[in-house]
């Protein structure tokens, strides 16, 4: 099935994909990788409020490549980056913030269980930056540059951001995990 939808994300909007459907999404996405969870994660411990809304986030595993000109920023290029790497920041992110998709690319590990109910993991095909960056019309607002530009938090306004494939679903049926099992099966036949 192929599914359009807007954010702030709720709940009930998740709930109904399965793997493998077709996702577009319009409205705020925010980039976040490795250092943006750490610090996301580190304020939330210390009891400090976030400058930018988690509550039915879109999160993009994303280092974009920005241009600054007159004071506006321009997206260069915004391809998926590895989600992996976030897999171990992931349960406490959902178990504290009502983030309801993380976008990116390979899947992630050791999930599916904490994404349960929650949140739910769109595979975005590796080396499509240029196609992201059409899908992205406005950069709105960028948090913590001291990090630096891939790792920094990108408010970006988007339209149709897409196609994304439901990898991991609310309900914990993973994709990759499915799929590696399989191959893992027919291999062990040969």
């Amino acid at each position: 099935m192929e599914y359009h939808l807007n954010t702030p994300l709720k709940k009930e909007y998740i709930e109904e994909l399965n793997t493998g459907d077709i996702v577009y999404i319009s409205g705020t996405v925010l980039t976040a990788r490795d250092e943006a969870h750490a610090r996301i994660l580190e304020l939330k411990e210390e009891g400090k409020e976030l400058p930018f809304s988690l509550e039915g986030a879109a999160i993009y595993h994303c280092g974009p490549l920005m241009q600054q000109t007159d004071g506006k920023w321009k997206v260069i290029a915004a391809g998926p980056t590895t989600s992996d790497r976030m897999s171990k920041m992931t349960p406490a992110l959902l178990e504290n913030f009502n983030v309801r998709v993380l976008i990116g690319k390979g899947g992630m590990t050791n999930v599916a269980d904490s994404m349960k109910e929650k949140c739910v993991y769109l595979a975005y095909t590796g080396g499509c930056a240029a196609l992201a960056s059409e899908s992205i019309k406005n950069v709105t607002n960028v948090h913590w540059l001291d990090l630096g530009m891939p790792e920094a938090v990108w408010e970006l306004e988007v339209h149709e951001f897409g196609p994304l494939i439901v990898g991991i679903d609310a309900k914990g049926k993973d994709f990759f995990t499915s799929i590696k099992e399989k191959a893992r099966s027919s291999f062990l036949k040969l």
